[in-house]
């Protein structure tokens, strides 16, 4: 079995004039937190993440939750960069909106949130009604993007949108246009396409906002090689490289200032 290590959310506050406590902390409240930490934690992939266990304690409400020591240690890390830097840049998208949505409680409802782990020497990072732990947005800019997957959703009854499961992110639900699905040919679900789409992307770390992703279009793919086409490429290509001086070629490719 892999090791094991604790994160603990110690949170303290008021329910009317009686101390918050397990007999008075709403499930609605709890589920919320429990959303937020396996963002927290698993911020994208999550369904083969290693388990998380949970144990609620008294002392005003402490959520305790176990997972792989190795985790623990990532979260550690990520305690200490926010109390050093003393905001939420270079978290990922999804790790730093959970972040925001439990400070958001805290100031709401008059809560003290303090986040540790069990292992020694790990920051505490607290937020209060007063904390302002918050992303620059200027660091975010409107990018393209391409991916590849296969189609296993499409429509809403409101905000129309797909789902793209995919080898490199996982599931992307990405929002679209009712008119661009109504014009779509056939039934596409279960099928494979490439997919162009815009979203915001961080400058500085090159991360993709996922809950930003609007479709552009859906391009058919077919992942199949066909050995043909790549030999009528070759073909196509052969003469316009007869005689060259492959040495001579290169060297001119690389400049002057290329290594020897």
């Amino acid at each position: 079995m892999d090791k094991l290590g604790e994160i603990t959310i110690h949170v303290v506050g008021q329910v009317g004039n009686e101390p918050l406590g397990p007999r008075n902390y709403d499930i609605s409240s709890l589920r919320d937190m429990l959303d937020d930490v396996e963002n927290l934690l698993y911020p994208n992939e999550k369904r083969n993440r290693p388990v998380i266990s949970y144990e609620m304690q008294a002392g005003s409400v402490r959520h305790v939750f176990r997972t792989s020591l190795q985790k623990v240690t990532e979260f550690g890390a990520v305690l200490a960069m926010v109390v050093a830097s003393g905001n939420l840049d270079g978290l990922t998208t999804e790790t730093a909106k959970a972040f925001e949505h439990i400070q958001t409680r805290s100031r709401q409802n008059g809560y003290s949130v303090t986040f540790s782990t069990s292992l020694n020497e790990t920051k505490e990072l607290t937020f209060t009604p007063e904390t302002n732990f918050i992303r620059a947005e200027q660091i975010w800019a409107e990018a393209e993007f391409y991916f590849y997957g296969k189609l296993t959703d499409a429509g809403g009854k409101n905000k129309a949108n797909i789902h793209l499961d995919t080898k490199e992110h996982g599931l992307l639900r990405i929002d679209v246009d009712k008119e661009y699905l109504e014009e779509l040919e056939g039934n596409p679900l279960y099928k494979e396409f490439g997919v162009r789409a815009i979203g915001r992307q961080n400058v500085i770390t090159g991360e993709m906002d996922i809950s930003s992703l609007k479709l552009v279009e859906m391009i058919d793919y077919d992942r199949k090689f066909n050995n043909q086409y790549l030999e009528d490429l070759i073909k196509k290509a052969t003469p316009k490289f007869k005689g060259l001086d492959v040495d001579t070629w290169i060297q001119k490719v690389r400049g002057t200032d290329a290594y020897v």
